[in-house]
């Protein structure tokens, strides 16, 4: 059986186990530098604000108190998933991670009612211990617990936690009722085709028959099919999947043609990339990186430039790739242009444990004790607490954000404070002296 868990309005939720009083409030969270809306509860679904609303226009509305707006808290979202993950492996003999709020887990041997028993216990756990709202969708495919688990969500009487068999009344009643668009895998100009030779449900795409599936469409769908049906056919990578290239990049809160200024971004992002990069122990043979102008903005000069840095021997040293980022720079900077965006990608990826030094490569500059060091107190302390060269707080390339919550988990000058206002104490004493005979 497979489980697949997933947070409900995930940044909302997190949000909200700091901040209690937005329980119930129309909340949205936005976009990098305060864009648009990427996530919003419950309450504001409620009020038909779509997805990507420009804050702008939702100015009025949060100036009168109507919703309330906040920027996104990347670092308290990050914290708050991998402690999901870890409560999870705590009580299940494998996961897999699929997305920040999204995670399968693997209960192999385990009967339909203990498999029930466990959903049930993990949701009222993770909402003891974390304070996150989740539901959970049990089956025997990846697809199906997908489906399972939207049901959980929008059917009140599986209470957050939805088992299908995959082949019982309950299963096909289930796909009947599920537009196939709504199938994992199936994007929309996909379903337009199927709806074209007269596949318009999930039930209709598991009764196919699955040669004619691969012949007209693909041995993906095909699979899907089978899915649907109860046979397993999907993997998951797992999340320790190396990755074949690493990027970091980020819009400015405020154009700039500052060199300094703009080593400063590209240096950030290097250090973040070059983190990414040990922690899936590999090694990048070169070091890519862009710079970007504001393409809306016609009556300023565009300029897009990108440039390809071989490093002299793989490694994962975060002064190397900054060194390649410093001569990339230099290639590619020109005076004139305010740019808008900058990033970083390492490439040409290797297995560090696997990669075989060569006799004509130049002398490495390697010191894993060095950046083992620096992770571990970063990971301990909070996120850049040791960073290589100084950056400006202030500086334009920084994000806006001028609704984020504190870091609640992850810095130790934010955390929560505890207390009660002294007037409060003096009402709750009087009250009590009035209480008594």
């Amino acid at each position: 059986m497979i489980g697949l868990v997933d947070a409900n309005n995930f940044y909302v939720s997190c949000e909200r186990v700091f901040q209690p009083h937005l329980e119930g409030k129309a909340v949205g969270v936005m976009s990098n530098n305060d864009g648009c809306v990427i996530a919003r509860s419950a309450e504001m679904k409620a009020m038909d604000i779509p997805m990507g609303t420009p804050a702008f226009k939702l100015e009025g509305l949060r100036q009168r108190g109507e919703i309330h707006l906040l920027s996104s808290n990347y670092e308290l979202y990050g914290d708050m998933s991998a402690r999901l993950a870890q409560l999870l492996r705590d009580a299940c003999p494998d996961i897999a991670p699929y997305s920040i709020d999204e995670m399968f887990v693997y209960l192999e041997g385990m009967s339909e009612h203990q498999c029930q028993a466990l959903g049930d216990r993990l949701r009222r756990d993770i909402q003891r211990c974390l304070g996150l709202p989740v539901c959970i969708g049990l089956a025997p495919t990846h697809t199906l617990a997908k489906l399972a688990n939207h049901a959980a969500k929008k059917q009140p009487h599986y209470q957050g936690v939805c088992l299908l068999a995959g082949n019982d009344a309950s299963t096909t009643a289930l796909l009947k009722q599920t537009p196939v668009s709504e199938v994992w895998g199936v994007g929309r100009r996909l379903a337009e085709r199927l709806a074209i030779n007269g596949i318009h449900s999930a039930l209709d795409l598991r009764e196919c028959d699955k040669k004619q599936l691969r012949k007209r469409f693909s041995v993906v769908l095909a699979r899907t099919a089978l899915e649907l049906r109860g046979t397993s056919c999907l993997t998951m990578n797992a999340v320790d999947q190396p990755r074949q290239r690493i990027m970091t990049s980020r819009s400015f809160g405020q154009p700039t043609g500052v060199k300094t200024q703009v080593h400063e971004a590209l240096r950030r992002h290097a250090q973040r990339s070059a983190t990414k990069l040990r922690e899936q122990h590999s090694l990048a043979r070169s070091v890519m990186l862009f710079l970007k102008t504001n393409r809306h903005r016609r009556d300023q000069p565009q300029y897009f430039p990108h440039t390809l840095v071989a490093l002299p021997t793989p490694s994962d040293d975060t002064r190397v790739v900054l060194d390649a980022v410093r001569q990339g720079l230099e290639q590619i900077y020109r005076p004139g242009y305010r740019f808008m965006k900058a990033g970083v990608m390492l490439l040409d990826l290797v297995d560090a444990q696997q990669h075989q030094l060569s006799l004509l490569d130049a002398p490495a500059r390697h010191h894993p004790r060095l950046m083992a060091t620096v992770d571990a107190i970063n990971q301990r302390m909070g996120q850049d607490t040791i960073r290589f060269g100084m950056t400006d707080d202030e500086a334009p390339w920084q994000l806006r954000c001028a609704h984020r919550s504190k870091r609640y988990t992850t810095r130790w000058d934010e955390l929560l404070e505890v207390g009660t206002h002294p007037g409060a104490i003096a009402d709750a004493r009087a009250r009590r002296q009035q209480s008594q005979p």
